[in-house]
């Protein structure tokens, strides 16, 4: 097991957000801040924000995640937001959709070695070429919202939704996609969510 200290100790609000997962949590930010860096999938000075900026903040997702969802995590890259969402959330089922080989490499270990394989599926290819169906679409720092909407509009069934972590722009990025979105009969709203009330507020920009 890799040593969850290399990325600092667990805070006290992922005990409560991870509850009976956050052994695997910590063995995941102890892979983050080993394989993670030097796969390059991880910046060294990443490393002490990886439970705050990087982990915990993914949690923020389940806010608009149904019971039982089938989630799939476009751009998955290191696993973010798909295997936080996955360890605090083990009704849901989570397909890791990441397009680079390597990345996939990555995130086929990282699914084995924290045992997680019933609940998460790791599938190498570009959204634009998926052709399943999901309750929810979830993607961090992938790419601008008309973009986003591109991609993966055709992965997100009837009532389904795409979730995205945004930053403090999320608002301004919402009203500048307002023709995209309404070209293809779609609604957005940004919603401010605080995981937990020791961490800082974050914004998901929901499209249904």
């Amino acid at each position: 097991m890799t040593s969850p200290s290399l990325g600092g100790p667990a805070p006290a609000a992922a005990a409560e957000l991870f509850s009976d997962a956050l052994g695997a949590a910590e063995q995941y930010v102890g892979i983050l801040a080993t394989r993670g860096v030097e796969w390059g999938l991880i910046g060294p000075r990443e490393l002490d924000r990886l439970w705050e900026r990087h982990v915990l903040n993914s949690v923020a997702v389940e806010d608009a995640v149904p019971d039982g969802a089938f989630v799939v995590d476009v751009g998955s890259g290191a696993g973010l937001p798909g295997i936080p969402l996955a360890l605090a959330r083990p009704d849901a089922r989570v397909t890791l959709l990441e397009p680079l080989e390597r990345r996939a490499k990555f995130l086929t270990l990282t699914v084995d070695e924290l045992g997680l394989a019933e609940q998460v599926r790791v599938v190498r290819g570009r959204a634009e070429d998926h052709r399943e169906l999901y309750d929810v679409v979830a993607c961090r720092a992938v790419a601008p919202l008309p973009r986003l909407l591109a991609w993966t509009q055709h992965l997100f069934v009837p009532g389904g939704r795409l979730v995205a972590l945004k930053g403090e722009r999320a608002q301004a990025e919402v009203a500048g996609a307002a023709k995209e979105l309404k070209k293809r009969w779609l609604s957005a709203t940004v919603r401010a969510v605080r995981p937990h009330p020791d961490l800082e507020l974050t914004r998901l920009v929901i499209v249904s």
